[in-house]
């Protein structure tokens, strides 16, 4: 069920209304159903952590060894 975002025209309160079979929208403040779409950006989920960057820049330093594969010995 998607869920969109919407601007009253009446008393310009935003929402969000989670969309189920032909259900109208009205909106939680005023009641009416006078309502404009908002553009939103969709979210997208992924599965597992993301690669955190290396914080050392230059040359691989021991003392703070990220884990990203710098070959250094011992650090692996």
């Amino acid at each position: 069920m998607p869920i969109y975002e919407y601007i009253c025209q009446d008393c310009n309160q935003e929402f969000e209304w989670l969309s189920r079979a032909d259900e109208q929208p009205v909106c939680p403040s005023c009641g009416k159903s006078q309502l404009s779409k908002k553009f939103s950006v969709p979210a997208a989920h992924t599965s597992g952590s993301p690669e955190m960057p290396c914080r050392e820049t230059g040359t691989c330093n021991p003392g703070n060894c990220c884990g990203q594969g710098c070959n250094l010995p011992g650090m692996m």
